[in-house]
C-alpha cells in the first residue's frame, strides 16, 4: 500500500531532529517484529512520543498506526497529517469505534501504537495501565511490544514550552521482547506484567540518559524519586 503521507512526514521529522542535533539512542529496536500485527505500548512523557515510538520501527522497514484523541484530528494542521499516516482517532464517549478499528488493522498485520496510561504523565513516572491494548493483542492473537522513552518530556510536555533550539538534546530510547497475550490469561494480569516491564525498560533508558541537570533550575525533568522536581504522582492528582 502506497504511503504518500507517511513516509514523507518521517522524512521530514528526521531531517529536523538531525537540525536539532538530537543524540537519539536507541536498543531493542530488532525485537518489532518484522511481520504480522503487534500492539506497541509506550509510556508517555510528551507531545511528541508517537514520533519517537514509531523510530523504533523503521528498522524492520514498518509503520506504527497509533491511537489518539480525536481532538488531534480536528487541529487544521496535525488533523490532515494524522489522517493521512491512518492513525486512528479515539473518541472517549465512543471508544467501542476505535477499538474495532484497532483491531481490524491488527488483523490485517499492521502495528498498532498504544499509550496505555491514555494523558501524559506529568511526574514522568508510569500511571496505572489501561487494559484496552492488552484486550487487543488477546482478541487479534498478536503480541504486546514494550517501549519506554526517556529525554522527550525535554523537547515538548504538558505545561512547558517548546524547546526547538538546537541544544542537542539526548533521547533514550529501549525496546523490549515482545510479550504474548493469550486469551486464556486474564487481562488484568498480563497488563500488570507489560507494566512491569515497561517500568524496567524506563530505568534502564533513565541510567544510560548521558544529561544530568546542570543546576537547580534545570530540574524540572527528572521526577521527584530521582532527586529532581517534577511533582510527584499525588501532587499532580491534587491539582486537578
Amino acid at each position: 500500500m502506497a504511503e504518500f503521507v507517511y513516509r514523507p512526514v518521517v522524512g521530514a521529522a528526521l531531517t529536523m531532529f538531525k537540525a536539532l542535533d538530537l543524540k537519539i539512542d536507541t536498543q531493542g529496536a530488532h525485537n518489532i517484529p518484522r511481520t504480522g500485527g503487534a500492539v506497541l505500548v509506550s509510556n508517555h512523557i510528551s507531545y511528541l512520543d508517537f514520533i519517537f515510538a514509531g523510530l523504533t520501527a523503521l528498522p524492520q522497514k514498518r509503520l506504527v498506526r497509533f491511537m489518539a484523541k480525536d481532538a488531534v484530528f480536528r487541529h487544521r494542521v496535525s488533523g490532515p497529517l494524522m489522517r493521512g499516516m491512518k492513525h486512528i482517532p479515539v473518541d472517549r464517549d465512543q471508544g467501542e469505534t476505535a477499538y474495532k478499528h484497532a483491531l481490524e488493522s491488527l488483523r490485517s498485520g499492521e502495528i498498532i501504537g498504544v499509550f496505555p496510561e491514555a494523558t501524559i504523565s506529568q511526574s514522568f513516572t508510569l500511571k496505572p495501565f489501561k487494559s484496552g491494548a492488552v484486550r487487543m493483542a488477546q482478541e487479534a492473537g498478536v503480541p504486546l511490544v514494550p517501549v519506554a522513552l526517556w529525554g522527550t518530556q525535554r523537547l515538548w510536555t504538558k505545561g512547558r514550552p517548546k524547546n526547538f533550539k538546537r541544544n542537542h538534546i539526548p533521547i533514550t530510547i529501549r525496546v523490549g521482547e515482545p510479550i504474548e497475550a493469550p486469551t486464556d490469561q486474564y487481562a488484568g494480569a498480563i497488563s500488570r506484567r507489560l507494566r512491569e516491564r515497561v517500568q524496567e525498560l524506563l530505568e534502564s533508558a533513565q541510567r544510560a540518559y548521558p544529561v544530568r541537570p546542570k543546576d537547580a533550575s534545570d530540574t524540572w525533568w527528572v521526577p521527584a524519586h530521582l532527586g529532581g522536581t517534577a511533582p510527584t504522582p499525588a501532587e499532580v492528582r491534587e491539582t486537578r
